[in-house]
């Protein structure tokens, strides 16, 4: 089970947006799967780069979360497209949670406000985007 002191907070990428809105994978969703991988039914790639499964098992997320505090969804695949992701992605993905480790409250309200990122559960409550 991955614990935190501090409120738990959901965020999404731009890019990650798009995919999962074209995916038709609504944010609800994407909240309960956060609570989900907070029981620890996530599969831990290690590095702060977690893998869990979408849409009735049709589609992959990757979400960064170092501490288990703020979890950020980046990448969105089909499970008929690829099976997973390469050696280089993963390793990608570990120096991205690193720097998604290191944002202040400060520089996620920036990219809040410049739409780069969208906050999508605080706390198991769901932040509707009009």
């Amino acid at each position: 089970m991955i614990a935190s002191a501090k409120p738990t907070r959901a965020f999404k990428t731009r890019w990650f947006s798009k995919a999962a809105a074209k995916a038709r994978i609504a944010d609800e969703e994407l909240c309960e799967a956060v609570a989900q991988a907070m029981l620890g039914q996530i599969d831990d790639l290690g590095g702060g780069v977690f893998k869990k499964r979408l849409d009735k098992n049709r589609h992959r997320s990757i979400i960064l979360a170092r501490g288990g505090r703020n979890w950020f969804y980046t990448y969105l695949f089909a499970k008929k497209d690829r099976d997973n992701i390469d050696a280089d992605e993963l390793a990608a993905f570990r120096d991205l949670a690193d720097i998604y480790a290191a944002k202040t409250e400060e520089s996620l309200l920036k990219e809040l406000a410049a739409n780069e990122l969208t906050e999508i559960c605080h706390d198991d409550e769901i932040q509707v985007q009009e």
